[in-house]
């Protein structure tokens, strides 16, 4: 497959930053890597355009990226921070049709109780979108047209989440646990984002040194931290203490894969 884009749509936890009433001096920053929605990514080339997760920032992610399409949407699990923005792919339903959407089947029945009236087609409402589902099955790739997709199982403390490799890209968000065995499909891939919430320890999520572990197991070319509390710190000075293959990442980054 020909190169491809990633656009990070947005990097920060489930309040984004700045966070709602905080006068934490990350959340008063000036500089814009330091202004994070929710969690999110595009990927994109001349042939495809698939979207990981959609938040309640979707929105706003797509205005501020100008995705014209999208032929997949890809769920990790159901949190509201990572599915909340489903109501607004309505404007590429109403382009391109019926949205194909995959996830864990867990999630896909979570989204249809949530948003029944984009999962049903008993009495419809016409300005409502409409999806096809697709069940992600561990150890099971899958072919979006023609590109290959392959699913990463992983646990966010209790909950199962799934990653996504493509090619030599693989995106994880929201992991605490990882078996070697899914460990084993990702090593010396070229790109590895993974969350990375703060410094100190969390219940559910990667921590800083944690999530330096796993990039040292997988060996990856460059490795980008996402899912970022204003807990971590400022984005300036994060960067100075990361290996030289670890970046930030921050919204509206774009990178060739």
């Amino acid at each position: 497959m020909q190169g491809f884009k990633v656009y990070f749509l947005g990097t920060g936890t489930s309040q984004g930053i700045p966070v709602i009433g905080s006068n934490h001096p990350v959340c008063l920053s000036n500089d814009k890597r330091d202004k994070r929605l929710r969690v999110s990514v595009w990927i994109y080339s001349d042939d495809f355009s698939f979207v990981i997760d959609c938040g309640p920032d979707f929105r706003q992610q797509m205005l501020n990226s100008n995705c014209p399409k999208i032929d997949a949407l890809l769920f990790t699990h159901e949190h509201a921070d990572h599915t909340a923005g489903l109501d607004d792919i309505r404007p590429f339903y109403f382009k391109q049709g019926d949205i194909a959407v995959y996830g864990h089947k867990r999630v896909l029945d979570n989204l249809a109780k949530r948003f029944d009236y984009i999962f049903s087609n008993e009495n419809k409402y016409p300005g409502a979108p409409s999806v096809t589902q697709h069940v992600v099955v561990e150890n099971q790739p899958f072919l979006i047209d023609k590109v290959k997709v392959n699913p990463i199982n992983a646990s966010h403390g209790n909950l199962q989440v799934f990653g996504y490799q493509i090619e030599g890209f693989v995106y994880l968000t929201d992991v605490k646990t990882i078996e070697a065995t899914e460990i084993g499909k990702i090593k010396n891939c070229k790109v590895l984002v993974i969350n990375c919430l703060r410094e100190t320890p969390h219940n559910t999520h990667f921590n800083l040194e944690e999530a330096l572990e796993f990039i040292s197991l997988v060996q990856p070319e460059r490795a980008y931290l996402t899912h970022i509390s204003h807990l971590f710190g400022f984005h300036s000075e994060i960067e100075k203490r990361l290996p030289e293959n670890v970046f930030v990442a921050y919204d509206n980054l774009e990178i060739l894969i």
